[in-house]
């Protein structure tokens, strides 16, 4: 009997594992930025993006806040001409599938590199999965982590109050 038992209970795991799968993401979005009333308590204003997309997950809303560090050394490719390194200090995001399952991230690192001379800015956000609903239900379980790449320019030139965003995602997230 206790033999039947732990046969049964491995036979779940398996049928349990093979549910639990991973998916290699790289999909293009877009969306708008602009400055937003969250504090994430670093005493740095506050941006927030509204991203669209769709994957091979399915369509997908993603909707991430971060904030600023004080500017810093900018690395090698974010050096020469008239640019501004930002390093990012804090930030978080949901990302919401088509079937409304939620996929919540945190923010592990990123920076801006402001190009003024081309009136546009490299941003990316690097994040961890914390947790999701739904099908994401586990997806903090196997640390799936996820980078969104962005290119940010104002969407009225030399207004920098609203922008357009253009991007891509990639990562690896269970569902």
């Amino acid at each position: 009997m206790k033999r039947l038992a732990i046969i049964a209970l491995m036979l779940n795991v398996g049928v349990a594992a093979t549910y639990a799968q991973q998916h290699g993401a790289k999909t293009a979005l877009s969306g708008t930025a602009a400055a937003s009333t969250i504090d994430l308590g670093t005493g740095t204003p506050t941006t927030e993006y509204n991203l669209e997309g769709n994957s091979s997950l399915g369509s997908f809303t993603f909707r991430t806040v971060s904030s600023s560090a004080a500017p810093s050394q900018a690395p090698s490719s974010c050096s020469g001409g008239n640019k501004l390194y930002i390093p990012i200090a804090a930030g978080m995001g949901v990302l919401r599938s088509s079937d409304g399952s939620l996929l919540r991230l945190r923010l592990t690192g990123g920076s801006d590199c402001v190009d003024f001379n081309a009136g546009h800015a490299l941003c990316i956000r690097m994040y961890e999965v914390v947790g999701g609903t739904g099908r994401f239900q586990n997806a903090a379980e196997d640390g799936g982590k996820v980078t969104l790449t962005m290119t940010v320019a104002p969407v009225v030139p030399g207004e920098l109050v609203f922008f357009a965003v253009t991007g891509e995602m990639t990562g690896i997230v269970s569902e």
